[in-house]
């Protein structure tokens, strides 16, 4: 880990009861700075927090926001839930993929996006959603894709 990692894990140590209670922000500081979790990364972070490979990375798999392999520069999270999938989440799927030439769990040439399923993004309401980064957009139709992905390339 870089000393800059460290300081923001010792940050968020500070605010918990024990070492190990810092386990899913340690994860995210690395991410965020790293991009995603490797096997190194979670054994560096076992051994600051005095925890198990095996505990790190337990956390690290069970959150579908920490990313166990490299992704591309923007991570796009469609929602699949039953909500977004009765308001035609497929045909953005299906558009998507040809736009981008992948399909869930890739990315594409450039590294510039991953394509990822998301059970829920909390705007049922205004279904179809998806997600880049941290941009959330609702009622999302095919129309809108274009301009979208315009504004992360």
């Amino acid at each position: 880990m870089t000393d800059l990692e460290r300081t923001a894990i010792d940050h968020e140590v500070a605010q918990v009861p024990y070492k190990s209670a810092a386990v899913i922000e340690a994860l995210k500081i690395v991410q965020q700075h790293r991009g995603w979790i490797s096997d190194d990364s979670v054994g560096a972070i076992a051994a600051y927090l005095q925890m198990s490979p095996a505990e790190v990375d337990s956390v690290a798999t069970f959150y579908n926001l920490i990313f166990r392999k490299p992704v591309g520069r923007h991570v796009i999270l469609l929602c699949d839930s039953i909500s977004c999938y009765v308001m035609k989440y497929g045909d953005l799927y299906t558009a998507l993929q040809e736009k981008l030439n992948i399909k869930f769990g890739e990315t594409t040439g450039d590294q510039c996006f991953t394509l990822l399923p998301n059970c829920c993004l909390g705007c049922c309401d205004h279904a179809p959603a998806l997600m880049i980064d941290n941009d959330l957009y609702k009622d999302v139709t095919v129309a809108m894709l274009d301009c979208i992905l315009k504004k992360y390339t």
